[in-house]
């Protein structure tokens, strides 16, 4: 019967994608079968569910094509072969039932809230695992990249780069990876932080003299090692060095490492080329903007898991209109059902045109000449003295946050951001990095730029 799943498993192999068919279809196993029921065997049950939902049509054709007849499929979590008990010489052992029903075991019991897994300071979102990221055409190779590294499975290595506009699913998936591994190995030691507190712990550790204890804590205690917007270390040349060398002291025994990046190694301004080599030697893969059957099964998922009752017509409407992110569209489902809990009114496509009809019309229309214009007249300067050579600080910062809403509100590269403002790739970078910065330590310039993207997201014409 085995040769019937193996001729089967050939033509799904020709059918599916390589990274698929690895990841779900070749580690499957033939359980048994009795007439036309067949059960096959995975390893848990997060990839049973997946396969139920995503693939047992597959699998049910190919083995129909095979047999020649109907048959009914299931998914079943295989067990893992039973070990024969060991005979232990010259002792004599009582032979009550209960004795020989408790399997002897040389591992030491756990104890609770033993080496429970550190994400250095940093705690996981509930919601961010894989069973709650929805897979589509944009995501589904970073999906599974992610889950082979997260699963042990080797197919994409130990080492991962993610890339992606902000609020696309980067760190959703960062965090999935983190999820799993203290689900499957709560052994395992985790450190998960931004490139931001990264730097921000070394600074500390060389001005109290640990840094013996930093090394230490990274490079050899360290299992899995996830560290989000390694853009920030951008310019920061000690931070670069130190990290290289704890690439690889993990590297060298085969440790996780999980980056995320809103932009590629070679983007990435003032990068030392070790460290950027280091950073490219691994898997690369990139989420982009969610098309259109993607966003319309993110909004049934999250309507779902906040009890929200969302009409077929609504939930297109929304997938229709609003292209941007991940983030746009929770954004606008929260918007939603506020209104009508606060208004008593039923969710219907009349109130979601209310909520979100002026964004959508108005997004449309921002370009980079859009948003010059806009912050020109904020800051009363001309479209001259904003592509000028000036580095006077009335005319750099209003430049500086230009780019950087030329980079959140359209789809322009760096290189073509800075070339409209007079300027390089690596200006337009520093700008980008540069303002999201001070709006972490200036509350003055924080409101600026949201008073802006506030224009930007409504009516921005007067």
């Amino acid at each position: 019967m085995s040769d019937i799943w193996t001729t089967a498993k050939q033509s799904m192999k020709a059918q599916l994608p390589g990274h698929t068919y690895r990841m779900w279809i070749d580690n499957l196993q033939w359980v048994e079968s009795d007439g036309d029921k067949i059960v096959l065997g995975c390893g848990n049950s997060f990839s049973r569910n997946w396969i139920n939902q995503r693939y047992l049509g597959i699998i049910s054709d190919a083995l129909e094509s095979v047999t020649g007849t109907p048959v009914s499929v299931r998914i079943d979590i295989a067990e893992a072969p039973k070990k024969k008990p060991l005979k232990k010489k010259n002792y004599q052992q009582a032979k009550s039932p209960a004795a020989t029903q408790i399997p002897v075991s040389n591992k030491q019991m756990s104890l609770p809230n033993i080496h429970k897994p550190s994400t250095a300071g940093r705690i996981f979102q509930k919601g961010f695992t894989f069973d709650q990221f929805v897979v589509g055409k944009s995501n589904e190779f970073a999906y599974n990249a992610s889950l082979s590294v997260a699963t042990d499975k080797k197919l994409a290595g130990n080492h991962l780069y993610i890339v992606s506009k902000t609020g696309l699913g980067k760190s959703h998936l960062s965090q999935a990876i983190g999820h799993q591994i203290v689900d499957l190995m709560p052994q395992k030691r985790i450190y998960y932080v931004t490139a931001e507190n990264f730097a921000n712990e070394m600074i500390q550790a060389l001005q109290k003299k640990q840094m013996n204890q930093f090394k230490e804590k990274y490079r050899k205690i360290c299992d899995v090692f996830i560290l989000e917007d390694i853009h920030f270390l951008s310019g920061k040349d000690h931070t670069q060095d130190e990290l290289s060398y704890t690439l690889d002291s993990l590297l060298g025994v085969d440790k996780k490492i999980i980056f995320t990046s809103t932009y590629a190694p070679n983007e990435i301004p003032k990068l030392h080329d070790n460290l950027s080599s280091r950073l490219s030697s691994g898997l690369i893969t990139q989420i982009d903007s969610p098309d259109y059957e993607t966003r319309f099964r993110i909004l049934q998922n999250k309507a779902a898991m906040n009890g929200y009752v969302l009409p077929e017509e609504v939930n297109h409407y929304l997938a229709t209109e609003l292209t941007k992110n991940v983030r746009q569209l929770e954004s606008a489902l929260i918007g939603v059902a506020a209104r009508s809990s606060l208004m008593g009114n039923q969710i219907d496509l009349k109130l979601a045109e209310a909520v979100i009809g002026n964004i959508c019309q108005q997004q449309k229309e921002v370009t980079i000449d859009t948003v010059k214009k806009l912050v020109c007249k904020h800051y009363k300067v001309s479209g001259d003295e904003i592509i000028s050579k000036s580095r006077k600080k009335a005319i750099v910062i209003p430049r500086q946050i230009s780019m950087y809403l030329c980079r959140k509100y359209t789809d322009h590269s760096l290189g073509e951001i800075g070339k409209s403002f007079r300027r390089h790739h690596a200006t337009a970078f520093h700008s980008v990095t540069a303002i999201e910065k001070k709006m972490k330590q200036n509350s003055n310039i924080k409101r600026q730029v949201l008073y802006l993207c506030d224009r930007l997201d409504g009516d921005f014409s007067e």
